[in-house]
């Protein structure tokens, strides 16, 4: 009897297996994908079923994606974006493909110390809009998640101030004639960014002083976000995330989380994925453990500030 072989040669079926199996490199990749996928999502405060409906795939496929061990084609991330609102490159991870003039930037600014960079920021800001004509005047807008108290100050604030309070969303419903959960059914959530940004420019531009409360989600969009930047003196209110749920479960209503047995798990994600956009405010006022009138107290002070003088 001969001696068995201690090696044998590669049939097809081992060659398609080697094929299929991803290499590290490739779950590394996969698993950025998704981890993207997941932080534009909970950005833009949708849940997993909802993304899968206006992106056209199902709901499993897109889990499986979020965690790193689906394999979209790129019409599935061509789909997703879509649905998100962004460009397709959003949800790719940058691994040297960026411009080489913008890897010196953020080198030259590793080398910076912490404390320096929000003067950069601004600096970088102040070139960027260089060109535009619009001025902040006394526009302040109130951003951050809903129940942090925007709507109840807002209307305090511009009462007081003297000024129209403006709530974006109420706009938006009067401009296009439906409630926005149903013009979000009917048209989906990257028409109806669009119509906030129509209703932004429409605001900013009829209006030199005023209160402007905005819906939690504004800064998924880029664009309307820098507009209202550039266009207002924004305030962060902001909460800790048990007295979000709090105040929103006291409003009668879990959007958008409704029906979503993990909608503190939902509510914190959405928090930490919008975070650093929140944080580009001018000013920022925590309103936990403060009664209402406490919060408009440190509120009204920031606003005096800017109407007397235009500086924070």
């Amino acid at each position: 009897m001969s001696a068995l072989p201690l090696s044998r040669t590669k049939t097809k079926s081992d060659q398609t297996d080697l094929e299929q199996r991803p290499d590290a490199g490739a779950q590394a990749f996969a698993a950025a994908v998704g981890r993207l996928v997941r932080m534009g999502r909970a950005k833009r405060g949708m849940t997993r079923r909802q993304l899968a409906e206006d992106s056209g795939t199902s709901e499993r496929y897109l889990a499986q994606i979020e965690s790193g061990q689906g394999n979209p084609s790129v019409i599935v991330v061509r789909s997703i974006a879509q649905a998100l609102d962004t460009q397709i490159a959003e949800l790719l991870p940058r691994d040297g493909g960026r411009n080489p003039a913008l890897d010196r930037i953020l080198d030259l600014l590793g080398c910076l110390p912490p404390a320096e960079l929000p003067a950069i920021a601004d600096m970088i800001e102040r070139r960027a809009s260089a060109d535009l004509t619009i001025d902040r005047g006394r526009r302040i807008a109130l951003i951050g998640l809903r129940g942090a108290g925007k709507s109840t100050l807002g209307r305090m604030l511009a009462k007081e101030l003297n000024v129209p309070f403006v709530e974006l969303n109420r706009v938006v419903e009067q401009e296009y004639g439906a409630g926005i959960p149903d013009l979000i059914e009917m048209a989906g959530l990257a028409t109806f960014r669009r119509y906030e940004r129509n209703c932004l420019e429409r605001v900013i531009a009829e209006h030199d002083a005023a209160v402007i409360a905005t819906a939690g989600g504004i800064v998924s969009n880029p664009e309307t976000y820098a507009l209202l930047l550039q266009g207002s003196h924004t305030i962060w209110i902001k909460a800790r995330p048990d007295e979000h749920m709090q105040r929103v479960m006291a409003q009668g209503d879990l959007r958008p989380m409704a029906q979503n047995r993990e909608a503190m798990a939902d509510l914190i994600a959405i928090l930490e994925a919008r975070r650093g956009d929140y944080a580009r405010a001018e000013a920022e006022l925590d309103t936990s453990r403060d009664t209402v009138e406490e919060s408009f107290a440190k509120l009204t002070q920031v606003a005096r500030r800017w109407m007397d003088n235009g500086n924070p």
